[in-house]
């Protein structure tokens, strides 16, 4: 698994969203040239955030991965102090991602649950004390009808609506929170920038793969690698030379360590290669 949001990229069919443009607006901010912040992921974007990554010694892939977000939001601090002002009697939000349930407290201390969508296995909700630092209403697609932003340094995350209402109640998201479209209008005139927001539950934090490893972690690593073109082996569940060699190959295509372990990078670049070759684009 990885704590990532859905990775933003330059593509044919582009990519657009309210966490494309908090990007744009962080790199234009930065004093990256860009003519506008158009929500689009064009060219230009990904020119941008490739200089940013030469920048700060990052592969410039032009792909916006947790490392890339943690380097644009530098200055959320900032924006957190000085550009939201906190109101008296502040509603707050509660989600648990085991139960799938998020609670709203308004500022008369009424109380009302609603069903979500949460993180899938691979990409679950950052667990966690947030605070709304973005709101942008009709973003449309997979955003649905509303959005706001969570100050999670290192990605995209959000609680917003959503054009697949079937998946309310799953673990089916790149780690974002996704509400009825209904249900995100209602409380989104109540929520103001700077609302806390308690992410609860469990998550698995996963363990470092190497030679010697074995388990049903292993079997996924040996099925995501085969699905990329790095292992032509059987799955067994065994970190043997075989698997070691394929993640070090995996490794080098990705101009990171090849050390043969798997940890937070690797599982990082994984994920990132899976998203691309899948089209997956969900937030």
């Amino acid at each position: 698994m990885v704590y990532a949001s859905r990775y933003l990229r330059f593509e044919s069919n582009v990519m657009t969203g309210p966490d494309v443009l908090m990007v744009q607006g962080q790199l234009i901010k930065l004093g990256y040239a860009l003519k506008a912040a158009d929500g689009i992921y064009g060219n230009e974007t990904s020119n941008a955030v490739k200089e940013l990554q030469k920048n700060h010694l990052l592969n410039p892939d032009g792909i916006v991965d947790p490392y890339t977000w943690n380097i644009l939001q530098t200055n959320t601090a900032t924006l957190l102090n000085t550009e939201i002002t906190k109101p008296r009697n502040m509603p707050s939000i509660s989600i648990d991602v085991v139960k799938r349930k998020l609670t709203f407290f308004s500022r008369a201390s009424v109380r009302k649950v609603y069903p979500v969508a949460v993180g899938k296995k691979q990409t679950p909700t950052p667990l966690g004390n947030w605070v709304i630092v973005q709101k942008a209403m009709n973003p449309g697609g997979p955003f649905g009808a509303r959005w706001m932003r969570l100050s999670v340094p290192w990605g995209g995350y959000g609680i917003h609506g959503t054009n697949n209402p079937s998946s309310i109640g799953k673990a089916a998201s790149h780690g974002c929170i996704r509400m009825y479209n209904k249900d995100v209008i209602e409380i989104y005139s109540q929520t103001p920038l700077g609302t806390p927001v308690s992410i609860i539950g469990k998550t698995s934090i996963g363990r470092l793969l190497k030679l010697g490893s074995t388990g049903a972690d292993v079997k996924e690593l040996q099925t995501n690698l085969k699905s990329l073109g790095f292992f032509k082996f059987k799955i067994d569940g065994i970190f043997a030379q075989k698997t070691h060699q394929a993640v070090i190959e995996f490794q080098k295509s990705r101009n990171i360590m090849a050390d043969g372990i798997v940890g937070p990078q690797t599982f990082n670049e994984l994920q990132k290669a899976l998203d691309i070759k899948n089209n997956a684009k969900q937030p």
